[in-house]
């Protein structure tokens, strides 16, 4: 009976030893440094150095195609700059209409001087011609269909009026169909052809028909224009002096003024000089 009980004394002297043997164990949590490997978790710093998508980047493969791509870029660009040289030509074309500013102004520079032209013509004219600048008489006179014309249904628009002797004579029948030819031009510049003499409407009926003449002639027997405008008085011939008209010509614009007088008028390039003189007066 006594030996059983040592026996169960031994076991228990032994496990208390076998105990203390295993208590080191808290030292090993000492040692827990495994937190400090949890300091050493910069690996988290490792993830800000994740440069590996920059290596990613740096990747030979697409490098080598990269420095291909621009090499092909490059060539590409070469041959398209002639591409984009042809289609910046018809950008350049599109800015040749947009030159017109060029033209524009030299229009502008024209036309002012057309008018300085004007201005100058003008002054000239009142300097040298006495009848430059008055009001164009007043006339209600029959035409050669027979109806009256008057210088009040005429207020507003430029009109040339002629003088001349006598229908159907050489000279009278050369003037009116140099008129004549250049009908259109006077036209162009709005003015309307009155011719004027002494003959009846009925001789002028005659002369008009006869030469075609597209433009009014005006009868004056009573020489009442005539003498308004100064064109009826003494004239010479093969050393004879008589009373007749003097062929004279007077530009009227639309203000009702005289523009301008032509006195003893030469037949020979009348014309012409009319037209001219009222391209810058009127």
């Amino acid at each position: 009976m006594a030996a059983k009980k040592k026996s169960p004394d031994k076991s228990k002297s032994q496990a208390k030893p076998a105990a203390k043997k295993a208590g080191p164990k808290p030292a090993a949590k000492k040692a827990e440094p495994k937190p400090a490997a949890k300091k050493a978790g910069p690996k988290p710093a490792a993830k800000k150095a994740e440069p590996k998508p920059a290596a990613k980047k740096a990747e030979p493969a697409p490098t080598k195609k990269a420095k291909a791509a621009p090499a092909q870029a490059a060539k590409l660009a070469k041959a398209a700059k002639p591409r984009q040289a042809l289609t910046k030509a018809p950008a350049g074309k599109a800015t040749k209409p947009a030159k017109p500013e060029p033209s524009s102004l030299a229009q502008t520079v024209k036309r002012a001087a057309a008018k300085v032209a004007q201005v100058v013509a003008a002054a000239a004219v009142k300097v040298l011609d006495a009848d430059a600048g008055r009001p164009a008489p007043a006339f209600d006179l029959q035409d050669d269909k027979g109806e009256q014309v008057s210088s009040k249904s005429l207020a507003g628009k430029p009109y040339l009026l002629y003088f001349y002797p006598k229908d159907d004579t050489p000279g009278c029948t050369k003037e009116a169909c140099d008129i004549r030819d250049n009908f259109g031009r006077f036209g162009q510049r709005g003015l309307r052809v009155l011719g004027v003499s002494p003959d009846s409407a009925q001789s002028h009926a005659k002369f008009g028909k006869k030469y075609g003449l597209p433009f009014t002639l005006l009868s004056d027997p009573e020489k009442e224009l005539a003498k308004a405008y100064g064109v009826w008085g003494a004239k010479k011939n093969y050393g004879k002096e008589y009373m007749g008209i003097i062929r004279s010509t007077f530009l009227v614009g639309g203000d009702g003024l005289i523009k301008k007088a032509y006195r003893g008028v030469r037949v020979e390039g009348h014309v012409d000089a009319v037209l001219e003189d009222a391209k810058a007066l009127l």
